[in-house]
């Protein structure tokens, strides 16, 4: 076989059906052989970013490994933003990028750039293919190195000739990397060390992260809450692992997350952490985080242990495998007295505690008959997908409302730019996502400015006749930034204003996609139910209240007890000579 033939065939034996991409001058070779292997699909983009992007959605809506191909030079270095994105976030995404000739290599030839180079930082690990006879290998490491441990990218570089040569075919069946060899199984001393550890607790709560989805463990921590009975907070990323409507389901964490949720994490004696990473924008200060309590870190990366918050109880391993060890553990010693018995009165009040929190301060806002409030918009998505939809979005405001609006009943259901915060991620991602599951609902939550970014890809949705169900949050603002100068520059606006927005009705039209614009209250449920059960895709630019501001809210550098609740009390506090940290663990209210 050719190069291109040897790289369709190991695609086919690694399951990767899908693909996105855009082909360039050295890739030719590849997409002239694609021809004649319809078993896998090619999507092609607009835009090698959103490449990137829609095969992460694919791998976060399906739990495979993602796609992406790009030519060399400019084609490679526009997948750095979604490398990053997948490599911050953990997801699986091989990406495989054109490369001029080895004997040209070097010489700054038309369309060079040093990949391998440029993208060392932001992927798990990446290939300069040099020899064909190894390029079956390399292609089966690189997917094996993508799903495995903690899940992340992985990118090849492929010159032209190595594509236009030919080799005997030979797949390997095994993988043997000595220098990878990633912990699976969590250690038995430690996981007793655990449960023991949890017995002694009387306010233990759960923190769980992106790494129970990534593990496919959600049906564990579910069952893990249950038999401790304890409270769980989720992150951004781990929304999903845990239905909204779970009694013991407390709310997302950090920076705008839920007051109970962030209370319990000031006021517990025992954090499991479970597929976390303890990110700034849960912890806060870390001086001031969880100073009372004891860890338990639970995560497949040894790198994660210990990196920002010291662990008491580390267990290095998979999520679910561990999960499954700790669950069968803590069932078995849930009625001893030493075990389950002991403090079992304490966790039953601590219980309804956290409880009061939710029900003394849920999310809310005051609702206008004037204008369209944001938080409106996302109560009549939730309501009206019912939790039952593939949810995605950008990065921004509307991001936050959407995370703490739309209720979530199942995992990989909600696609979001998390460690990078990455602007235009929702519409690539929902189109990733939309043929990873081509019978679900994808609905793409975007904000205005977000939206500007990846518009090219409605022809992608049209072309290829994707059902997305496309909502922006329209407030003529980089509404995130405009929030942050409003209130920490004295709301002296630089730069976040969009004066001009294109008209969706007439935009739909010139794809060939059905818009609607909506700015009035009373009409918001019928557009948003008219839009859902359309059978075709929908652009509905929904015109929200231009300075709304999200809250609960962390400052950054705040600690998680500093939480500004509503603008009044942020206001407050910021007008205030200096900051005044009211509320520690035990004492106080938070703001």
């Amino acid at each position: 076989m050719n190069g291109s033939e040897i790289l369709l065939e190991c695609l086919r034996r690694e399951g990767a059906g899908i693909m996105f991409g855009i082909p360039g001058g050295v890739v030719i070779p590849f997409y002239d052989k694609l021809v004649d292997h319809p078993e896998v699909r090619h999507i092609l983009v607009r835009h090698e970013e959103n490449a990137c992007f829609a095969a992460d959605g694919f791998a976060r809506a399906s739990g495979r490994v993602g796609v992406c191909m790009a030519t060399s030079g400019p084609g490679a270095t526009n997948l750095v933003t979604g490398l990053t994105n997948a490599m911050m976030d953990s997801i699986p995404v091989v990406a495989l990028t054109g490369q001029v000739s080895t004997n040209l290599i070097g010489n700054d030839a038309f369309q060079e750039a040093d990949t391998v180079g440029i993208t060392r930082s932001c992927t798990k690990h990446n290939y300069l293919v040099k020899d064909l006879k190894e390029l079956p290998q390399v292609i089966r490491e690189a997917f094996y190195i993508a799903r495995t441990g903690r899940p992340g990218p992985v990118l090849v570089d492929l010159p032209k000739n190595i594509l236009t040569g030919e080799a005997e075919f030979e797949y390997p069946e095994t993988v043997s990397l000595p220098g990878y060899r990633p912990t699976t199984e969590g250690h038995d001393g430690q996981i007793k060390k655990a449960v023991q550890t949890i017995w002694e607790s009387c306010r233990p709560v759960i923190y769980a992260g992106g790494g129970v989805i990534s593990a496919n463990a959600a049906p564990l921590l579910r069952q893990l809450a249950e038999l401790l009975d304890v409270p769980v907070g989720l992150t951004l990323m781990g929304l999903g692992a845990l239905p909204a409507d779970h009694p013991l389901f407390n709310g997302m964490l950090g920076m705008h997350g839920a007051y109970s949720a962030n209370r319990a994490m000031v006021e517990t004696d025992l954090m499991i952490a479970v597929g976390v990473r303890f990110d700034d924008r849960v912890t806060g200060k870390l001086e001031a985080f969880a100073r009372h309590a004891r860890i338990i870190h639970i995560d497949s990366a040894p790198a994660e242990i210990g990196k920002n918050v010291r662990a008491d109880v580390p267990i290095v391993g998979d999520v679910g495998r561990v999960l499954e060890k700790l669950n069968r553990r803590i069932a078995e010693t849930r009625e001893a007295p030493a075990g389950g018995l002991k403090n079992a009165a304490s966790r039953r009040a601590w219980l309804e505690t956290v409880r009061g929190w939710q029900r003394e301060h849920p999310f809310a806002y005051e609702d206008r008959n004037d204008r369209i409030m944001p938080q409106r918009l996302f109560q009549e998505i939730s309501r009206a997908i019912d939790g039952e939809a593939i949810v995605t979005t950008d990065v921004g405001q509307h991001q936050m409302w959407s995370a703490q609006w739309i209720k979530r009943r199942h995992p990989r259901t909600w696609l979001t730019s998390g460690g990078l915060g990455s602007m235009g991620y929702g519409v690539p991602a929902a189109i990733g996502a939309q043929f990873a599951c081509p019978d679900q609902r994808v609905v793409a939550v975007v904000g205005d400015g977000g939206f500007q970014m990846s518009l090219p890809e409605l022809a992608t949705i049209v072309a290829y006749g994707l059902p997305i169900k496309i909502f922006i949050s329209n407030n003529g603002f980089l509404g995130m930034v405009r929030q942050w100068q409003d209130l920490f520059c004295h709301g002296r606006y630089s730069a976040v204003e969009f004066p001009i927005f294109p008209d969706a009705r007439k935009l739909g039209e010139a794809f060939g996609l059905r818009g609607q614009v909506v700015s009035d209250p009373a009409e918001l449920r019928e557009a948003v139910e008219s839009a859902l059960n359309d059978p075709g895709p929908v652009l509905t630019d929904v015109r929200v209240s231009r300075e709304e501001n999200v809250f609960p809210m962390v400052p950054a550098g705040g600690a998680l007890q500093d939480i500004f609740l509503d603008e009044q009390a942020a206001r407050a506090s910021l007008a205030a000579p200096a900051p005044v940290a009211v509320g520690d663990s035990g004492a106080g209210e938070m703001s």
